[in-house]
């Protein structure tokens, strides 16, 4: 059973299920409603770029931190809020990820943070559900969608419960005003304008 809400049942009709009859909640999904704060140390947002037409570079942000609100009866009450260190961007390589946050790209020193705020949440069905919401870069704000699957939950050997999400997503980087480009001399350039975004979750339940 996934964490925002079970599926509705659209095959019933009026003479099999009275339409004023109550939704089942499942007690374990209904248990996991709550507060919930994202572990940096166990969570990842990533992203992929293609290089030169031919490869891809991965990278991702080491500073992240938000809060998550699930509620396991109803998933439009669900809600995300994450924030993103520019400055924390890690492709491997010290002089790529200097021009990263540099005025070509993410300038980290004008914009140090990138934001997400959920507008909306569903459930697609089993364990897959997706996010809507309004994700800034460089002060500029557009909506993204971004699909994902409940990993399941988890008490830790500190006694701390635990959640887990992984999700992906696909921008393009010049909506969001990241236009920085080369042109090679084969055709084509240097830097995709398609972003892959890859994300890795786990959040930790507020104390009651």
């Amino acid at each position: 059973m996934g964490l925002f809400g079970r599926k509705n049942d659209t095959t019933a009709t009026a003479a099999t299920a009275p339409a004023t009859a109550p939704v089942a909640i499942d007690p374990a999904l209904a248990a996991l409603t709550g507060d919930y704060t994202i572990d940096p140390s166990h969570s990842t947002i990533g992203f992929v770029a293609r290089h030169a037409m031919v490869t891809n570079v991965k990278g991702s942000f080491r500073d992240v931190s938000g809060t998550l609100h699930l509620d396991g009866a109803d998933p439009s009450g669900s809600t995300a809020s994450i924030d993103v260190r520019m400055d924390s961007i890690d492709t491997g390589n010290a002089d790529r990820d200097g021009h990263l946050k540099s005025a070509d790209f993410f300038k980290a020193e004008e914009f140090p943070e990138m934001t997400f705020r959920t507008t909306k949440a569903e459930a697609l069905g089993g364990d897959d559900y997706r996010v809507t919401g309004d994700l800034t870069i460089l002060g500029t704000t557009k909506p993204l969608s971004i699909d994902l699957e409940f990993n399941g939950s988890a008490t830790d050997p500190f006694g701390n419960e635990r959640v887990g999400f992984e999700g992906k997503a696909e921008i393009l980087r010049s909506e969001w005003g990241l236009t920085w480009n080369a042109a090679l001399e084969t055709g084509g350039v240097l830097v995709s304008d398609k972003i892959k975004l890859n994300f890795d979750i786990s959040a930790i339940k507020a104390a009651a």
